[in-house]
């Protein structure tokens, strides 16, 4: 994807197949191809008379939507999050077959900021799914590498001037509704199966 004005839709780093029986083909056809690229279009449309934030890179803007015309502001909030997080979802997934486990450090990180992996999977999936309506859960580490689990409603984002978002929980409806209706616990469970531990330890590794 551009790093800046305009922007384009990031390409997935696997096959669409690739993360079945978990998500389905048809599934991240719609989820990429239809709703990502839709938030990409609608960024674009929104900054298009906004010159000089063309030089923008997408964290730059979603921390500074106070200096964007007040016209544009919600608009490149709400497909400007939309944009940044499904990057975020989709690169830090992989196929179930595939076997990854977090760094040294994100590991050691992880045993001192929750107690080990399974309870950290317990915290986010708590906030996952106890999220009303459609929004996303994260787990973020701040710029010291503390670690800690948030949320947020819509498309918005954690506060990236505080916090680096290693990975994240789609839990709109269009994530998982084909594969799972309602049941968005068993989505959780099955989505933690296919976390690409190699590309969350290499983000937490390059926190400054």
């Amino acid at each position: 994807m551009a790093n800046s004005y305009p922007f384009t839709l990031q390409a997935l780093p696997y096959s669409y197949d690739a993360l079945s029986p978990v998500l389905s083909e048809e599934t991240l056809h719609f989820h990429h191809d239809k709703h990502m690229n839709a938030y990409v279009d609608n960024l674009n449309k929104a900054l298009e008379p906004c010159g000089r934030f063309h030089d923008c890179t997408l964290e730059s803007l979603l921390t500074r939507l106070n200096e964007l015309p007040e016209s544009a502001q919600t608009a490149v909030r709400n497909n400007g999050g939309g944009v940044y997080n499904h990057q975020l979802y989709f690169s830090t997934l992989t196929s179930p077959k595939t076997e990854t486990k977090p760094s040294a450090s994100l590991q050691s990180a992880i045993d001192r900021d929750f107690g080990g992996v399974d309870k950290m999977f317990a915290e986010l999936k708590k906030a996952a799914v106890g999220r009303f309506g459609s929004g996303w859960a994260y787990v973020v580490s701040d710029k010291n590498g503390v670690l800690s689990v948030c949320s947020t409603p819509n498309q918005d984002v954690p506060d990236l001037s505080k916090f680096v978002p290693l990975m994240t929980v789609d839990v709109w409806e269009h994530a998982y509704y084909l594969d799972y209706q309602n049941r968005r616990p068993d989505y959780y469970d099955a989505f933690i199966t296919l976390i690409n531990w190699d590309v969350v330890s290499n983000s937490y590794e390059n926190i400054k």
